[in-house]
């Protein structure tokens, strides 16, 4: 597996996107934040508990603070849009170096808001606990994406009775980046 990987990151140009569960794994592999399998460091960012100690289901409001990613090309930065979350350990947690460091790259791809597009720590928007309030970060070039909330949970029958834009458009930047 990791020589696939590593084949599709370095050789063919690929992407990675790890939803939910998905991002766990990409974070305990290391190809969010660095990019490559590498693992982690006991001082490494990482996904653990939420701070209720339980498993939280409901809409999360997610601020696009970069779109270095090729996922998030179609998403609009600056804008709040608003995707189902279901997990019990999704909570970012980095240490201060970590997270100054995430935002001077440009690697803080999403964070909780509410839903005028006020990142939040209060844990009706921050729904988690998630530390500076980061719901998806990437690798340092932004090719591997990894974030909470459940963008692929969406549709036109999908929640029409909750306020906001639920499209981030992922999927199609992520076709587009191949064309």
């Amino acid at each position: 597996m990791e020589d696939a990987i590593r084949d599709m990151l370095e050789t063919r140009d690929g992407l990675a996107l790890g939803i939910c569960n998905g991002f766990q794994a990409l974070i305990k592999l290391g190809l969010v934040p660095h990019g490559k399998i590498c693992g982690q460091n006991s001082d490494a960012p990482t996904l653990t508990y939420n701070t209720i100690g339980r498993h939280i289901s409901k809409m999360a409001y997610t601020k696009v603070v970069s779109n270095k990613s090729p996922w998030l090309m179609g998403a609009e930065v600056g804008k709040t849009y608003v995707n189902p979350a279901s997990h019990g350990e999704g909570r970012f947690v980095a240490n201060d170096e970590w997270i100054r460091t995430l935002f001077a790259n440009g690697q803080v791809a999403t964070q909780y808001a509410d839903p005028e597009g006020n990142v939040s720590m209060d844990e009706e928007w921050n729904i988690n606990g998630s530390y500076a309030s980061i719901e998806g970060i990437t690798s340092p070039d932004g090719r591997c994406l990894g974030k909470m909330a459940h963008s692929e949970r969406r549709g036109n029958g999908v929640a029409v009775n909750i306020y906001g834009e639920q499209d981030l458009k992922i999927f199609e930047s992520g076709v587009k980046y191949f064309l």
